[in-house]
């Protein structure tokens, strides 16, 4: 694996390229994204592709990768001209990707602004709350997750995530008359760690999960898209937002084994199944 640092007018993407380019079989190289998620969230995947070359990076200022433009929120449209930066540098564009969560939005609006960038997307569960049926009520509960970190720091926001995550079915008076969860239920610590930034949890990112996908300049554009989702995630949020997008984009979803990080080994304490989730991607990527 090579490291490389390419400087650009508000941020140093950090990237890693496994293997060689041009690419050995003639193959695109198979780039992975997240958000918030780094390149270190891709290791076990990327180990399952032993015969591609493939692409990791760090987001602007998550990871190994650093920001100069003087702010701290994150846009689809910002992250997506980042990806398009690296591909750009790759020099052996367009690329097949994977792209998962907050990566799967950015993904989505690196097709719609640079749409010979990318042969194949599997955009696996973006978690695009605004365009479910309730998205108004998807709204408030996110603003729920984002009032209890302000108020009580990281123990008691990611108790909140979980627990909005992890809800089945729409957003209803039942979900909001809940007591506020308790971490140490979760296994995370119940006192304020002073932190107010993460992007997961305070509303940095809230112009990721309320992008609406530019559906005519995706299905205009030469790049297969697959939204695919977990077959355990059908009845939770991130699974009617894959729906949903689909149904946006006029298909259905591609569906993959496991959960949100299906892909994810052991190390982060949320294991998927990344030897049939691999197996899974290869063959979607295959079809094209």
């Amino acid at each position: 694996m090579e490291t490389y640092t390419l400087t650009t007018a508000g941020a140093d993407l950090v990237y890693d390229v496994r293997g060689p380019l041009p690419t050995a079989d003639g193959r695109p190289p198979l780039f992975l994204i997240g958000h918030p998620m780094d390149a270190s969230g891709f290791v076990a995947l990327a180990a399952r592709f032993p015969d591609r070359t493939v692409v990791t990076y760090d987001p602007r200022g998550l990871g190994r990768s650093t920001r100069a433009d003087g702010r701290v929120d994150y846009t689809p449209e910002m992250l997506a001209d980042d990806v398009h930066a690296v591909i750009t540098k790759l020099g052996a564009g367009p690329v097949e990707m994977f792209a998962s969560s907050g990566g799967a939005v950015t993904a989505l609006a690196l097709v719609a602004r640079h749409p010979d960038d990318v042969t194949t997307l599997v955009a696996h569960e973006p978690p695009l709350i605004t365009i479910t049926p309730d998205g108004p009520a998807a709204v408030r509960a996110r603003a729920g997750v984002r009032d209890a970190y302000e108020k009580r720091g990281w123990g008691a926001g990611m108790a909140a995530f979980v627990a909005m995550t992890s809800w089945e079915g729409e957003f209803t008076d039942a979900y909001f008359a809940q007591p506020a969860p308790d971490p140490t239920a979760f296994g995370m610590p119940a006192e304020d760690d002073g932190s107010r930034d993460d992007p997961l949890l305070s509303d940095r990112s809230w112009a990721v999960s309320g992008h609406r996908p530019d559906a005519d300049a995706i299905n205009a554009a030469p790049t297969r898209v697959v939204i695919a989702v977990g077959e355990e995630s059908r009845t939770v949020q991130t699974g009617r937002t894959a729906e949903a997008a689909a149904e946006l984009l006029g298909q259905r979803v591609t569906v993959f084994p496991s959960h949100h990080g299906g892909f994810l080994d052991g190390e982060f304490g949320y294991p998927g199944k990344p030897d049939e989730f691999a197996a899974r991607l290869r063959e979607v990527l295959d079809a094209s």
